[in-house]
């Protein structure tokens, strides 16, 4: 029934050009933003399990750092445990050659003076070997008890990392000496034991690197999976979108015309009273 004092069709076309409009407009952000959930209103239980697979992504992030920094730490220590092999090596030679019948006491003091030196240095390198200021082979560092590396998003997800202590006392050399020829003989069987050791540290050592590279692979493939997730839960389908951004559109302008049409009406009935 056309009336004059309430314009119903006007009303109807104003609450559709709302409607119309607020869903453009909700279109558009998520459009800019690229994001398909841009308020919770959007898909609750898509924002909470998007958001929880956004930690893990962090999460995971931060454990790759972990994990290098874990196998650098190896890495470096398994520098040292190197030279300090190869100076257990020459430290045998002067033995075995202290221990030869060919050479004198005086000779031997010679020898026991490079000796003695190679044993300080072993003791200087396991001292000198740090990472971040923390010595790993002397057997002061957090290292020798063990630490746990995170590499994760659970922190039941760690690798221990334990390095032995490698200096001439816990080698059981610095004692030793080769100025006659029965310490040689002593000194040879003392570095047979010290250079097993050192051998089964590196070995040790090239055990969690190579656990360490393993888990950062795994760690890069979940991240890449997960990312692959988030997109699937989070991202707007850009296509999708574009064809309901016209849709609203198209809508929107309607109700801009029927609006218009409907604030005329009142007019045109007002007409009738003239005649």
């Amino acid at each position: 029934m056309p009336v004059i004092a309430t314009n119903t069709a006007a009303n109807s076309a104003l609450r559709y050009l709302n409607l119309n409009s607020s869903t453009e407009s909700g279109i558009t952000s998520k459009l800019a933003s690229g994001s398909r959930i841009t308020k919770a209103s959007d898909d609750a239980s898509g924002l909470a399990i998007g958001t929880r697979i956004q930690s893990d992504v962090t999460v995971l992030t931060q454990a790759s750092t972990n994990a290098s920094q874990g196998t650098a730490i190896l890495q470096t220590a398994d520098g040292g445990l190197a030279r300090i092999s190869d100076i257990l090596q020459r430290m045998k030679s002067l033995a075995t050659q202290s221990n030869s019948g060919s050479v004198t006491n005086n000779e031997r003091t010679y020898i026991n003076s490079e000796y003695t030196q190679l044993s300080s240095e072993i003791t200087g390198i396991a001292q000198s070997t740090r990472y971040n200021g923390v010595s790993l082979l002397d057997g002061t560092g957090v290292y020798a008890t063990g630490v746990d590396f995170m590499v994760g998003t659970s922190t039941s997800d760690t690798i221990n990392v334990k390095i032995a202590a490698a200096d001439s006392t816990s080698l059981a050399i610095d004692t030793s000496s080769v100025d006659t020829q029965a310490n040689a003989q002593t000194a040879i069987g003392l570095l047979d034991t010290a250079i097993a050791s050192v051998s089964s540290d590196r070995a040790s050592v090239g055990a969690s690197m190579s656990r360490f590279d393993f888990r950062s692979q795994q760690i890069a493939t979940s991240s890449e999976n997960l990312s692959a997730a988030e997109s699937a839960v989070m991202d707007a389908d850009v296509a999708s979108e574009k064809s309901k951004l016209a849709s609203a559109d198209v809508k929107a302008q309607a109700a801009i015309a029927a609006l218009s049409q409907a604030n005329q009406m009142p007019q045109e009935l007002l007409s009738l009273l003239k005649g």
